[in-house]
């Protein structure tokens, strides 16, 4: 078993992997237009850990299926990445919506954890950002796997006691917006956005924990199986 390596400051590079060539060197094109540093790009989950021990990028960006088999290669690296060096952000790009693999990632770990649709890189703005707050330790879910997660049965069970407007607040919540960004989303004000945070907390029995772990457990509570 590999032994953890003891943190150490990050580098604020990036380090690409994806087997599509065309695909990640468009992404490292696009990332490097913005000003940032690209590391290392590599086709495949080990290429991928060699080259995250080697940097300790501030970033990984990860397609979840890499060879050999094309299944599930890139999320085991972003796990191990996790345990090993869990000061680096992962953002996980995946061709389809995977709810197990969602669940998986963002149960592992709380911080500096990303989950997008490839297609999302079109959108360069929204794609940006998200690499931006995942490097930054934030948490970012697509709309599209949060909308999946919320139509699964035990979902609407395990939040059924929550309003339409606290549903609303925590589905915002999950993609990793903040306080401010739900109430310019919902049209509501700061406070209003605060007092369904607690609402919220307290119906999914999470008012006794610490201020700063509630809403990463209420996002987990709300993907959990």
């Amino acid at each position: 078993m590999t032994e953890p390596i003891p943190p150490t400051p990050t580098s604020p590079g990036i380090v690409l992997a994806d087997d599509a060539v065309l695909l990640r060197e468009g992404v490292r094109s696009l990332l490097e237009d913005e000003g940032m540093e690209v590391l290392a790009s590599v086709g495949d989950g080990e290429q991928l850990l060699d080259a995250v021990r080697r940097h300790r990028p501030g970033l990984a960006i990860v397609d979840v299926r890499m060879p050999p088999t094309h299944s599930d290669e890139g999320l085991v690296a972003a796990l191990a990445i996790k345990r090993e060096m869990p000061e680096v952000g992962v953002l996980m790009l995946s061709q389809h919506v995977a709810r197990e693999y969602a669940t998986e990632l963002l149960g592992a770990e709380t911080t500096g954890i990303g989950y997008l649709l490839k297609d999302r890189i079109t959108e360069i703005d929204g794609f940006l950002d998200a690499v931006r707050r995942v490097s930054g330790g934030g948490t970012v879910i697509d709309p599209a796997v949060v909308r999946a997660l919320l139509r699964a049965p035990d979902q609407r069970r395990a939040v059924g006691r929550l309003s339409p407007r606290e549903l609303e607040v925590l589905e915002a919540m999950a993609e990793g917006l903040s306080n401010r960004g739900i109430a310019e989303r919902l049209f509501l004000s700061v406070s209003t956005v605060e007092k369904a945070g607690s609402a919220i907390f307290d119906k999914l029995d999470l008012a006794g924990e610490e201020q700063s772990s509630r809403r990463v457990l209420a996002v987990l509570r709300y993907l959990e199986s």
